[in-house]
């Protein structure tokens, strides 16, 4: 159970980052049939499996523009182990990703269950600089199951501590680095992970690490193809 919200998690925070055809966000993806692929390695630095992300069905809800970000799992032997999507929302000044299509994400093995959730949304804003704190973001999840059985996630301390060159497969890029610690919270048994996330204006996130509390790396992702 640890190691399935842990992977979630790292989801969460190498979700891709591009320069958006109505140029509502910089560092999320609005175009409709946009992909990204990333390989994932392990502590030891071996390939561990990916992600593939796909951006469908863009939409004005009124007021923002919507789009959905599809993604697929891969395990180390090539094959899909899961399948999920959520919405992000932009609303000119940068992007909100809903927390609660995130957490339906995240509990879908247990849709046959009474679930609730509530919590804040994730935001990244268009105009970001090397000293920049960012707004923290939580969720609460409770399952009833005969007991309740309550999941706390936390995304705290999100600050840019950098401007770096990296270079990927998919090319050299000049990125951003935005630093973050999660903490989930699972019936009184907390896992704390440092992540470091390298994106760059225009292309999307190019790297990503987490180290666990120890500060010894626990796995990584690196981008290795797109298509925007």
């Amino acid at each position: 159970m640890n190691f399935f919200f842990t992977s979630l998690l790292a989801i969460l925070l190498i979700s891709p980052f591009s320069y958006s055809q109505s140029n509502c966000s910089k560092y999320y993806p609005f175009k409709e049939g946009a992909t990204f692929t990333y390989t994932n390695y392990n502590k030891k630095g071996k390939e561990s499996g990916g992600i593939n992300y796909k951006l469908i069905n863009l939409r004005n809800d009124g007021k923002n523009e919507v789009i959905t970000m599809s993604a697929k799992i891969i395990d180390k032997k090539g094959k899909e182990s899961m399948d999920f999507a959520y919405d992000i929302t932009c609303d000119g000044n940068g992007i909100s990703i809903d927390y609660n299509s995130l957490g339906n994400m995240m509990l879908k093995q247990f849709e046959s269950m009474e679930t609730e959730i509530t919590g804040t949304n994730i935001i990244i804003p268009n105009d970001l600089s090397v000293g920049q704190k960012l707004p923290d973001s939580n969720m609460n999840m409770k399952i009833s199951m005969g007991i309740t059985m309550e999941i706390n996630v936390k995304v705290i301390n999100r600050e840019i501590i950098a401007k770096e060159k990296v270079t990927t497969p998919a090319g050299i890029f000049d990125c951003y680095v935005l630093q973050v610690t999660s903490v989930v919270d699972m019936m009184g048994k907390k896992m704390t992970t440092t992540s470091k996330s390298w994106f760059a204006e225009g292309v999307g996130m190019v790297k990503q690490i987490s180290n666990g509390k120890d500060g010894k790396t626990e796995n990584s992702s690196v981008l290795t193809k797109l298509s925007l």
